[in-house]
């Protein structure tokens, strides 16, 4: 078992200060201005919080603005529509978030009057709350001493101890949470949750850590052994699966024909063009027009399309790269039109175009949209 257990006090350290305090001096005095550090309403720091997950401050900023305006407290937040929430969501990613989010809303809504319960046991039963979310809201709206591990905390931490196992193992990440609970009860929770993310943030750097600016250097077994650069351990991660997917741009009479992703699941409840997975043995490796799969899919698309010419000319490809996966969207049309009545309306909707930018899309599905209405219109 990793005892957490820090030189007290930290080497060299000014007047032998405890970690805490020192951390929480520097972070008073240098901290970023950030919108969500200008509130202690739960409400607004649990959203920044989601936001944040695996995605840049400067990305969510303009993100948390428009949703909170949109969505000012969790009562208007669990009035509104799941296809609205993805719409103001749409961009940041890992959508399962604002699901989560918006479930959890309307539970808090019905349960607890629209007012986050201050208990964190019972805020912990929320879809999508996990131990970090929780750890967040509690410590900084709340000032309770609930430990918040995210990867800059477990950076620093390993650095701190020059600890070479991989941080996100479960017994080390317990032994993180013990660490950061017993400084919190030394100083005040808000500012010190806030302090250990700013320092793993913008000096204890994943790369090119700026050591020499660290308030807490001199108490850092990593910058006396140098090896900070080489740490944290990960456990090594898996390839990526590549996957090429299949898109049709099909527009009838009455609009572009899409379909709504299953609610559960990557990218749940978002829209796309009809889509299918091509195996990739079946793959040419001239990257020539999969004819034969276009034509299966295009039936399952439209059930009564045997009058409907085979020839498919490609209109646009992206890629995008998820956690685990990474796609490679091939989009095609039908050389010829297809009547609105051949669509099997059980699967799919005919929207009009003036409508497509409503609906909420994943990025890469965006994108194609856009460079398929300007691809007809040239």
């Amino acid at each position: 078992m990793l005892e957490p257990v820090l030189p007290a006090p930290l080497a060299g350290m000014a007047k032998g200060w405890p970690f805490s305090h020192i951390l929480s001096m520097w972070y008073e005095r240098h901290h970023r201005r950030l919108p969500w550090r200008e509130t202690q309403d739960p409400y607004r720091i649990w959203v920044s919080e989601t936001m944040l997950q695996q995605t840049r401050v400067e990305t969510v900023i303009p993100y948390y603005h428009a949703f909170l305006e949109r969505f000012p407290d969790i009562r208007a937040l669990a009035a509104a529509s799941e296809e609205e929430v993805l719409k103001l969501w749409q961009g940041l990613g890992y959508y399962s978030r604002a699901r989560n989010l918006h479930r959890a809303a309307k539970q808090v809504a019905e349960r607890y009057g629209g007012q986050i319960p201050e208990q964190v046991e019972r805020f912990r039963t929320l879809p999508g709350v996990g131990p970090y979310t929780a750890g967040a809201v509690f410590s900084i709206a709340f000032n309770q001493p609930v430990p918040a591990v995210d990867g800059n905390v477990l950076r620093v931490w390993a650095r701190l101890h020059n600890v070479h196992k991989p941080v996100d193992l479960p017994e080390v990440r317990r032994t993180v949470e013990r660490q950061v609970g017993a400084w919190l009860q030394e100083a005040q929770p808000a500012v010190l949750t806030q302090a250990l993310m700013e320092l793993g943030a913008v000096v204890c750097t994943p790369r090119s850590p700026r050591c020499t600016e660290c308030p807490v250097r001199d108490g850092c077994a990593a910058h006396r052994a140098g090896t900070a650069e080489a740490l944290p351990k990960r456990v090594p991660k898996r390839p990526r699966k590549k996957v090429t997917v299949l898109a049709l741009w099909c527009e009838t009479e009455a609009g572009v024909v899409v379909e709504q992703r299953p609610r559960d699941g990557l990218l749940g409840g978002l829209w796309q063009l009809p889509a299918v997975e091509w195996e990739e043995e079946d793959a040419s490796a001239d990257r020539s027009v999969p004819q034969e799969a276009l034509i299966r899919h295009l039936h399952s698309v439209f059930p009564v399309a045997d009058e409907i010419s085979p020839a498919f000319v490609e209109v646009a490809q992206e890629r995008h790269i998820f956690t685990h996966l990474e796609w490679s969207v091939r989009l095609f049309r039908p050389a010829e039109a297809i009547p609105a009545a051949a669509v099997d309306a059980e699967k799919y909707r005919v929207v009009p175009r003036e409508v497509l930018g409503e609906l909420p899309w994943p990025r890469v599905y965006e994108k194609l949209v856009w460079r398929a209405l300007h691809a007809t219109l040239s």
